[in-house]
C-alpha cells in the first residue's frame, strides 16, 4: 500500500501503555504483544516510518507518563503526522483529558489519531462521533478501581493493620506477615535516646546536630542502605538529619505500639495529590504491634515540646517552666534568673542543680504591674531551689509509698470516688447485673401485657395500671443503674490511674536525686499561692499534681517536712478575698478591651 506520510521528516508514533490493573487482564495486553500489533498495521497500511513511545506501568488516569509526554513534545515539534493506538483507553481513562488530546490538540497539531479496537479514524468523521461515549466507560472504569481500591483500604484499617506501606523508621515488616511491623533493633535505639533527649528538654533542631556529628544515618539512607525500602543510597549527606525529620519522630504515636491510618486523603481519584487530614480525623488503633517507648514516655515527650525553653544568661533551661502556675490568676509564673558575680552568689550556688541565688518563679502580672493601671495579682514569689525540693520530695514520698503498699495506695486515690473498696465494688457489680435483668424481664412483659390487651384479654383499666406501674418500675431501675454504672466506671478508672502511676514510679529506681526527665515524667502542674506570715515566719502553700493521679494527700505518717504549714480561718478568707478581687479586675479589664477604652 501506498506510504501515507505528507513529510519525509514527519513519522508515525505507535503509542502502548500497561497498567497494574491491565495486567491482571491477560497476555494480549502485554506491551510486547501492543508492538507487534501496531507494527502489523501500520505496515499494512503503510503509516511509515513508525516510532514506539512506550510507558510500562503508569495508570490510565495518570498523564504524566514519560514517554506521552515525549510523545507530545514531539508533536507540537511538527515531528508526528499519525498517532495509532491498540484502543481508547491506551491514550488514557480520564474522559476530560482524553477529550481534550483527541478533540482539541491533535486537530489543532494535525495529528492523524487512529485507535483500531474501537474503530475510530479522525480522518472519517462518522467514527469519531463513538468516541466521547467510549472516553466515558473508561472514565468509569478507573472511577469503579479506585472504589475497589478504598474499599480493600478500609478492610484492612477494620482490622487494624496499616493502610501504608510508608513503615516509620524503627520498624521492619515481619517476615510472616508484611503488614504486620516488627521491631528493627538498630534503628529503636536511635528512637528511644531521640525521645530521651526530647524529654531532656533538647530541641529536635540540637537533637538533628547531635546525631549528624555522632553520623549515625538518616532514616532515608538506613531504609535504602539495609534493603528496607527501594532508595538509592545517598553517599553524598548519608547522615544529615532535619529538624522536621526528628519533630515527625517525636509526634508519632505508631511508637507507643499503635497503628495509625488515615493521616492523608485525596479529594477525588483524579487528583493524585494527597492531602495532611486534620489528626482529630485519623483512625488509631491501640496495641497492634510491639512499642518502641511506652505511653508516659511519649506523653513526657509531647509535654516536653509544648515548653518554651528559654537558655538564658546561665545557658541552661528550667524544666520546670510551663509547669508552675498562679493560685490567684491562673496564669504561668514566668521564672527569673540572674548571674550574679560576686564571692557571696558563688558560694551560694547549689553544687547539685547548679542553680543560682536570683532564681524564682513569679506572677506575671504581679512583676510587670508597672504595666497597669492597677494591681491585678498579689506577689506569688517562690524560689526555684525551693520548687524542686518540694517537687523532690514529693514524688520520693508518693512513689515509696505506692510501691511499699499498692493496694492502699489504689484506695487512697479512689479516696474521692463513690466506692472505696473492692467488696463494695463486687456487690455494686452485682447489684447493676441484677438491675439490667430485671429491665429486660420488664420490657418482656410489656410486650405481653400489650398483645394480651391488643386480643382483649384483658380489659383496658387494668392493661393501664399494670402498664404504669411497669414502666414507674422500670424508670426507677434505668435512674439507679445509671447511677451505680457511673460509679463503677469512676472506680475503674481510678484503679487504671493508680496502676498507671505505679507502673512510672517502678520505672524510677534511683529517687535519691531530681533529675529534668523525672519532673517532666511525674510532674502534671503546680500551684503556688500567696504567702503569709506568722511569728515572724514565712510560709506558702504549694499544690503538686502529678501524672495519672493528681494531688495526694498521703497519711500523716509519712507526709515529708516542708515549707507549708495550715492556713488560718482569716488566711483562708484573705486567701478568697483574693481570688473574688482577681476576677472581678479581670472581667473589669475584659470589659474595658471590649468597648476600646484601655489597651
Amino acid at each position: 500500500m501506498k506510504n501515507r506520510q505528507t513529510d519525509k521528516q514527519q513519522f508515525t508514533a505507535l503509542y502502548e501503555r500497561l497498567s497494574r490493573d491491565d495486567e491482571l487482564a491477560g497476555e494480549s495486553n502485554s506491551i510486547r504483544n501492543q508492538k507487534s500489533y501496531l507494527e502489523s498495521y501500520a505496515t499494512e497500511h503503510g503509516y511509515l516510518p513508525f516510532v514506539h513511545y512506550t510507558d510500562d506501568g503508569y495508570s490510565g488516569g495518570n498523564y504524566d507518563r514519560p514517554g506521552w509526554q515525549q510523545m507530545i513534545a514531539d508533536m507540537e515539534a511538527g515531528k508526528i503526522s499519525t498517532l495509532i493506538v491498540k484502543d481508547m483507553s491506551r491514550v488514557g481513562r480520564e474522559y476530560i483529558q482524553t477529550g481534550y488530546f483527541t478533540e482539541i490538540l491533535f486537530p489543532r497539531w494535525d495529528i492523524h489519531f487512529i485507535a483500531i479496537g474501537n474503530n475510530i479514524d479522525s480522518d472519517i468523521q462518522s467514527s469519531s462521533d463513538i468516541a466521547p461515549f467510549l472516553n466515558v466507560v473508561n472514565d468509569w472504569y478507573i472511577r469503579d478501581c479506585s472504589r475497589k481500591s478504598k474499599q480493600v483500604y478500609k478492610s484492612r484499617s477494620d482490622q487494624g493493620l496499616p493502610t501504608t506501606m510508608q513503615i516509620p523508621y524503627g520498624y521492619k515488616q515481619g517476615e510472616e506477615n508484611k503488614h504486620r511491623w516488627v521491631i528493627d533493633e538498630e534503628a529503636a535505639e536511635v528512637v528511644k535516646r531521640i525521645f530521651g533527649m526530647a524529654i531532656q528538654g533538647i530541641g529536635p533542631t540540637a537533637i538533628a546536630n547531635r546525631l549528624r556529628k555522632e553520623q549515625i544515618e538518616r532514616p532515608s539512607n538506613y531504609s535504602a542502605s539495609h534493603g528496607l525500602r527501594n532508595l538509592k543510597v545517598n553517599d553524598r549527606s548519608p547522615y544529615e538529619w532535619c529538624y522536621n525529620t526528628v519533630a515527625d519522630i517525636i509526634s508519632r504515636p505508631e511508637y507507643m505500639g499503635h497503628t495509625v491510618n488515615y493521616r492523608t486523603y485525596s479529594t477525588s481519584y483524579k487528583d493524585k495529590k494527597r492531602k495532611e487530614s486534620d489528626p482529630s480525623d485519623w483512625v488509631i488503633y491501640k496495641n497492634t504491634h510491639e512499642a518502641i517507648v511506652d505511653e508516659d514516655t511519649w506523653n513526657a515527650a509531647q509535654a516536653a515540646r509544648q515548653v518554651k525553653r528559654r537558655h538564658d544568661t546561665v545557658e541552661k533551661s528550667n524544666p520546670l517552666t510551663g509547669l508552675v502556675f498562679c493560685a490567684d490568676c491562673g496564669k504561668k509564673m514566668y521564672n527569673h534568673r540572674s548571674k550574679v558575680d560576686s564571692l557571696r552568689a558563688r558560694r551560694e550556688i547549689d553544687p547539685e542543680t547548679g542553680l543560682w541565688p536570683l532564681d524564682h518563679y513569679e506572677c506575671p502580672l504581679h512583676s510587670m504591674r508597672a504595666r497597669f493601671e492597677v494591681n491585678p495579682c498579689s506577689g506569688h514569689y517562690i524560689r526555684t531551689i525551693v520548687l524542686r525540693q518540694l517537687v523532690h520530695g514529693t514524688i520520693k514520698a508518693v512513689s515509696q509509698y505506692a510501691i511499699s503498699d499498692p493496694e492502699r495506695f489504689r484506695e487512697l486515690v479512689r479516696a474521692e470516688s463513690q466506692l472505696k473498696q473492692t467488696n463494695a465494688a463486687k456487690e455494686l457489680k452485682k447489684k447493676v447485673a441484677k438491675a439490667q435483668k430485671r429491665i429486660s424481664e420488664i420490657d418482656k412483659t410489656i410486650r405481653k401485657l400489650t398483645e394480651s390487651y391488643a386480643l382483649e384479654k384483658l380489659s383496658e383499666d387494668r392493661y393501664f395500671t399494670l402498664l404504669n406501674d411497669y414502666e414507674a418500675e422500670q424508670a426507677e431501675l434505668k435512674a439507679a443503674f445509671a447511677d451505680d454504672q457511673t460509679a463503677l466506671d469512676a472506680y475503674a478508672e481510678d484503679t487504671e490511674r493508680a496502676d498507671r502511676f505505679l507502673a512510672l514510679a517502678q520505672k524510677y529506681t534511683d529517687l535519691s536525686k531530681l533529675t529534668d526527665d523525672m519532673i517532666l515524667a511525674f510532674v502534671d502542674k503546680i500551684i503556688v499561692h500567696a504567702p503569709y506570715k506568722e511569728d515572724c515566719q514565712r510560709y506558702q502553700e504549694v499544690e503538686i499534681f502529678l501524672k495519672h493521679i493528681g494531688k495526694v494527700d498521703l497519711p500523716p505518717e509519712i507526709v515529708l517536712k516542708d515549707f507549708t504549714k495550715p492556713l488560718t480561718e482569716k488566711q483562708l478568707k484573705q486567701r478568697e478575698y483574693n481570688r473574688r478581687y482577681w476576677r472581678k479586675t479581670l472581667a473589669k479589664r475584659e470589659a474595658e478591651k471590649a468597648d476600646g477604652t484601655t489597651v
